[in-house]
């Protein structure tokens, strides 16, 4: 079933979804000593200088088409009417953050997005598992992207390469408004990969939640 759109990272996915995943967190970690953490932010940067970019654009081209209309089209007129409209602007680019992407590249996304992930593993203390076995998987909803990031542990025994597909897999069940399925199938994934390097000892324990976190 296709989701409908969500405003918040609290309610992108509903409760059962929730319960899912948190089944499927548990379900991976039976094989494995790894640690599995999902997180779901609203954004990963606000972009500031894209919401002024924007603002600013979009008021200048408003302040041209009153001033043409007002037929006052001179330096002294537009000037006045920009600094009037850019701060109305500015609000409607923050209440509508979705606007402010198109001022932001590709590059500047994804570098947002792995400065996030990377600063929420250190602290939501994914790195204090015992066996340096923890891995998150964030998704950031505004840039629709998805980061799955490892511990030192991890990372010695298992390539990139192999997170970064399991990665594009939920970006994509999200853009279709399947998250919560995909993001159960990635579990499973990630759990399925760590068994296979750290299969689970008689001393395990469940070190960090398995709950889906939000910023």
């Amino acid at each position: 079933m296709t989701k409908s759109k969500a405003t918040t990272e609290a309610d992108f996915f509903s409760d059962a979804e929730k319960i899912g995943i948190r089944q499927a967190v548990a379900k991976a970690e039976q094989e494995t000593s790894g640690e599995i953490v999902s997180m779901v932010v609203a954004q990963s940067e606000r972009y500031r200088e894209a919401e002024q970019l924007g603002a600013l654009l979009l008021a200048g081209l408003l302040a041209v088409v009153a001033a043409v209309l007002l037929r006052r089209v001179t330096i002294w007129s537009y000037l006045p009417l920009v600094c009037l409209l850019f701060f109305p602007m500015l609000l409607l680019f923050r209440r509508f953050p979705r606007l402010k992407l198109s001022f932001v590249g590709p590059r500047r996304q994804a570098e947002a997005v792995r400065e996030r992930a990377l600063a929420a593993f250190y602290q939501k203390g994914l790195y204090r598992t015992k066996d340096q076995t923890g891995i998150l998987i964030f998704i950031s909803l505004l840039e629709r992207k998805v980061w799955i990031l490892g511990d030192r542990g991890i990372n010695e025994k298992i390539e990139p390469g192999h997170w970064q597909s399991l990665a594009g897999e939920l970006a994509r069940g999200i853009r279709v408004g399947r998250g919560g399925e995909a993001l159960c199938r990635v579990i499973a994934g990630c759990g399925s990969e760590l068994a296979r390097h750290f299969p689970r000892r008689r001393d395990d324990r469940n070190e960090l939640t398995d709950d889906i976190i939000t910023s």
